[in-house]
């Protein structure tokens, strides 16, 4: 089905932290959100709205220290102004306007002195907006335009046909590098769970990803204080991000090597599913991780910047890479694919970028409940008080389009998890997960220096 962009519009929101958030090398305690609104013209003449929005996390996408966190945010507004400028011309598919400027962005982006995985973020975000204008100008859901390749994927229609979405996924519980684990001496005292035992009492999570810093002696303590709680579980599963924190797959294997050694991680260690790239964006495809693969498959998530980079990896000795909706959902799909050509053994897993109540959440779980993932990376309703300091009206908006999802409690809409999973039924609307959409009016104008 194609169609013509008439009009996009870039807005953001500022966001604030309950608590720091520590990963990589980056504490967060704030930082804005993007927002996109398109208006696309169908050939049958009638046009539609579509919109979705994304966190603009500095240090993830460029982890240069010599960059402020202040840069890094203007990197991210310089490729959405990129990605803007481009998607105009002429009518095309869904897939075929991302097609159309996907090199070229990457191109003009290097121009600019940002790098492959800032250059992914304006289109990943521009995408999913036009595609939720074309679900909603058909009247179809997401999960039906995938399927029935109304976004004209140039994927096997075997392949998208065989994509079945869940009515609920699992909330994996991220425990970030500076989270209390079971005492803190400052409490934030907003009623929410601030400790990883209140997280499990509240949430009832059997899925954890577990931040490492770099250090083997500190991370192998720091683990088995988290193992001394989750041990208490009657079962879970966890994952461990590297978040290129390690200089090679040596560093890597060392701590993982330690950790076997360790009888109070015994059970930890066994739990584990995979490993999530603990080797540094610069070396992490041109160095054999095989090694390290045999003890625990390893998956790309960084290092995951163009369109072929999972492919590249696969050589080494990685066996999955990471769906995130910042950098672009096509890429997923394309990703989910190869792991069903290349057979047993390759995986996709769901993580995340402090995604955000509302659009951004709503169009994650659709996209990774579709793939079939079956856990999903949630942090975004633990580090922020979910829609608090939204209008009112914009709030009952979202949890009236979206019941099973939301819940309000503690002065806000929030994310609702229940015995570790969140609902997602009501996703299956008309539109890219969007029940609801963003009161424009609070939102401000997105200004590009």
């Amino acid at each position: 089905m194609k169609f013509s962009v008439r009009q996009i519009d870039l807005f953001e929101r500022d966001v604030r932290l309950r608590m720091p958030f520590r990963f990589g090398i980056v504490t967060l305690t704030q930082a804005p959100q993007a927002f996109a609104r398109v208006r696309i013209r169908l050939e049958n003449g009638a046009e539609a709205e579509g919109a979705a929005a994304e966190m603009m996390v500095p240090k993830w996408f460029d982890k240069d220290p010599g960059l402020s966190n202040e840069e890094n945010i203007e990197q991210l507004r310089a490729s959405l102004a990129l990605a803007k400028g481009a998607y105009g011309a002429g009518a095309n598919t869904a897939f075929g306007h991302f097609q159309a400027h996907y090199r070229d962005q990457i191109e003009r982006a290097g121009g600019k002195d940002l790098n492959a995985l800032v250059a992914c973020y304006g289109p990943a975000l521009i995408d999913r907006a036009l595609a939720d204008a074309l679900c909603r100008g058909l009247g179809v859901s997401f999960y039906d335009a995938v399927r029935r390749n109304l976004l004209g994927l140039e994927l096997p229609p075997a392949f998208l046909e065989s994509l079945k979405p869940a009515s609920h996924i699992a909330a994996r519980h991220t425990v970030g590098l500076l989270d209390p684990i079971s005492a803190t001496e400052q409490r934030v005292d907003d009623g929410l769970p601030e400790t990883l035992d209140e997280v499990v009492a509240r949430y009832g999570h059997r899925w954890f990803k577990l931040k490492v810093g770099g250090d083997v002696r500190s991370d192998v303590e720091r683990l088995a204080a988290i193992g001394a709680v989750l041990d208490r579980l009657p079962e879970y599963h966890a994952t461990l991000d590297g978040n290129e924190q390690y200089e090679s797959v040596d560093g890597a294997l060392e701590l993982w090597k330690r950790m076997k050694a360790e009888a109070r991680l015994r059970r930890l260690v066994a739990s584990v599913v995979f490993i999530e790239q603990p080797i540094k964006r610069q070396s992490a495809l041109s160095a054999d991780v095989s090694a390290l693969a045999r003890e625990k498959p390893v998956i790309i998530d960084e290092s995951d910047d163009t369109l072929d980079a999972f492919a590249r990896a696969k050589s080494l000795g990685y066996r999955g890479v990471s769906s995130k909706t910042c950098k672009g959902f096509y890429k997923s799909i394309i990703n989910a694919a190869r792991c069903a050509d290349w057979g047993k053994g390759y995986f996709m897993s769901g993580e995340d970028l402090t995604v955000q109540a509302g659009l951004a959440l709503q169009q994650d779980l659709a996209l990774v409940s579709l793939l079939g993932i079956t856990h999903v990376e949630r942090n975004g309703h633990h580090y922020v008080n979910g829609m608090a300091g939204i209008p009112a009206h914009e709030q009952d908006a979202f949890l009236h389009a979206h019941p099973d999802l939301y819940e309000r409690s503690h002065g806000a809409v929030r994310l609702r998890i229940t015995k570790g999973q969140v609902s997602i039924g009501s996703l299956a609307c008309a539109g890219y997960a969007s029940g609801a959409l963003p009161d424009w009016n609070h939102l401000r104008e997105m200004k590009i220096k």
